[in-house]
């Protein structure tokens, strides 16, 4: 990688920063498919896994297109926010764009972005966003590539989300839960019914185990579709899970066969679950729902999984974990997997969140093994006050300490758990915390261990 590429895709993101920021959506996805109608839909030059959900969607992604590139096919994985660098979003064969091609990618578009915004302007209506363009980008670039297979992770929602422009031969549905209710709807049906619109004529979905109104949302979506469904418990299951060293042994019931014992090394009952639907989605694009995934194929793809910022170990003496659970359900799952996956008696929780999302609900998920708050702010224009976070954690009568960013707060909670070890701690709150954190944890070495 050259200095002057970096400095291209850095300018490619400086672009995009200009732009209507992430957050900003509206129900528009005939925009985005002008402009890919101008550059003879790059998106139709490739097979598609798309997924949607409330949480574990990111996870299962990565796990799917793990599975695919374990096949000996070319794989592209798009998914969002980064962590650390925006090209994690775009990946090709498992590994972040490269620079001059996504810098390539964007000289290809520009041309016919001007066209796309002077006809919005003239229309009166606001240009091209963040995320439409970088749903853009990201497709011609694969098609650049070119890859075999994509795997697409929804921004928000399904029906109206820009990568809605795609049509997925595989939809894949991860739990449903409530979250981004002022742009989705307030019940889980009127979010499962929006998420719902990315099955296509003829697809095939799965889903994982879902409530009855977004089972029932679900059914009838595919049923006038003519889409096949599974669900997770009457169609697939994860049948057996149990603790290994650095994650855990699944057995799961798939489409077309059981996997005995395969090794996945992730953290987490949910990390389960999603493998479940994630070899599932495979079996459905691969062989039909009909032909089982060979076994080193299987082992391959499970055992090369990563998910950056799930229940990721990034300090030791202490243990540090950095999870990205950014609502209750996220944080319930955070807690549940600490109980089981780990052996302390105490966890320090450095947490900030976004005050756009439910830090109440956040805060009561994670109070029952919180032994003592560190309570920060993400690095965010959007981020919560760390005494509203700190309010929250002391109505659960938790010992709270505030602190002005993560450097502190991580200092702190590493010196609180140093003492004793019986202790550990956990960054969550925020997506963004998450990235700071791997950055931190590895520009100070927490590997090594704590020191004064």
């Amino acid at each position: 990688m050259s200095d002057r590429d970096r400095r291209r895709a850095d300018a490619v993101y400086e672009a995009l920063l200009q732009r209507q920021g992430e957050r900003w959506v509206q129900p528009r996805v005939e925009r985005t498919r002008r402009v890919l109608e101008l550059l003879d839909d790059p998106q139709r030059t490739y097979r598609v896994v798309h997924v949607t959900g409330t949480n574990g969607k990111t996870s299962t992604s990565r796990m799917i297109e793990s599975l695919v590139r374990a096949h000996g096919l070319r794989t592209g994985l798009f998914t969002s926010p980064h962590l650390e660098r925006f090209t994690e979003r775009i990946m090709i064969d498992g590994e972040p764009i490269e620079d001059a091609a996504i810098a390539d990618a964007w000289d290809e578009i520009v041309p016919f972005v001007d066209i796309v915004d002077a006809e919005l302007e003239a229309a009166d209506d606001a240009p091209l966003t963040f995320f439409e363009l970088l749903t853009v980008l990201a497709f011609v670039a694969f098609a650049d590539a070119p890859i075999d297979v994509l795997v697409l992770e929804v921004g928000m929602g399904g029906a109206w989300d820009s990568t809605n422009t795609a049509d997925g031969d595989v939809a894949v549905f991860a739990p449903i839960d409530l979250d981004h209710a002022d742009r989705l709807g307030d019940t889980i049906a009127e979010i499962a019914t929006v998420k719902a619109g990315i099955i296509k004529d003829g697809a095939a979905v799965v889903s994982a185990r879902q409530v009855p109104a977004a089972e029932a949302v679900l059914r009838a979506a595919a049923d006038a579709r003519g889409a096949s469904i599974a669900f997770e418990g009457a169609d697939f299951a994860l049948a057996q899970q149990r603790l290994a060293v650095g994650g855990q042994q699944i057995t799961v019931r798939g489409l077309a066969a059981t996997y005995e014992d395969e090794y996945l090394p992730l953290y987490g009952a949910h990390q389960g679950f999603n493998a479940a639907l994630a070899i599932a989605a495979v079996e459905s694009l691969v062989g039909g729902g009909a032909q089982p995934i060979a076994g080193d194929v299987l082992a391959d793809g499970l055992g090369g999984v990563t998910s950056p910022g799930r229940l990721q170990l990034v300090g030791a003496a202490p243990t540090v974990l950095v999870d990205a659970a950014h609502n209750p359900h996220g944080a319930r799952a955070l807690v549940s997997a600490l109980r089981e996956s780990f052996d302390f008696d105490e966890w320090g929780v450095v947490l900030g969140v976004l005050s756009d999302k439910d830090a109440a609900g956040i805060v009561d998920a994670i109070a029952p093994v919180a032994a003592h708050v560190f309570a920060t702010s993400p690095d965010s224009d959007r981020a919560e006050d760390a005494d509203a976070i700190a309010d929250l954690a002391e109505a659960h009568d938790l010992r709270v300490s505030v602190h002005r960013d993560l450097a502190e707060a991580a200092d702190a909670a590493r010196a609180w758990a140093a003492a004793s070890d019986r202790r550990a701690v956990v960054i969550a709150g925020s997506v963004v915390l998450a990235g700071e954190a791997l950055t931190l944890s590895a520009a100070e070495d927490w590997k090594a261990g704590w020191s004064e």
